[in-house]
């Protein structure tokens, strides 16, 4: 689990002509977009222009480790009469590819807690 690693506050991908420093809070709303999109997933619960780290509060936690590895844990809510484990394995499979492809980084774990069940 995430707990054991030690954070660092940006991403660093060196390129020819300098370094690009992905903040933790881009990981948070590429994390957050890629769930909200899983269908029956409920999602964090935050408003769109509001997706960041701090605003995920105690629902989202990155660490990023030495080599830049990332580590999601995240609480989500899923719609009532879902597969509690499709979606769970869904929102690994969708924030794994985004991270991925959108920020370039390597993912190492997204563990995701399911913390309650709406309608």
């Amino acid at each position: 689990m995430a707990e054991n690693k030690q954070s660092k506050p940006y991403i660093e991908q060196h390129q020819e002509n300098g370094c690009v420093m992905i903040s933790e809070d881009v990981i948070a709303a590429i994390v957050a977009q890629a769930a909200s999109e899983v269908e029956g997933a409920a999602g964090f619960n935050v408003k769109s222009g509001e997706l960041n780290k701090k605003s995920l509060g105690k629902n989202l936690k990155i660490t990023i480790g030495q080599d830049d590895e990332v580590y999601i844990d995240c609480t989500i809510s899923v719609a009532y009469g879902q597969s509690v484990i499709g979606v769970a394995q869904n929102v690994q499979e969708a924030v794994t590819s985004a991270l991925e492809s959108m920020a370039g980084v390597t993912v190492a774990a997204v563990n995701v807690n399911v913390g309650g069940i709406v309608r």
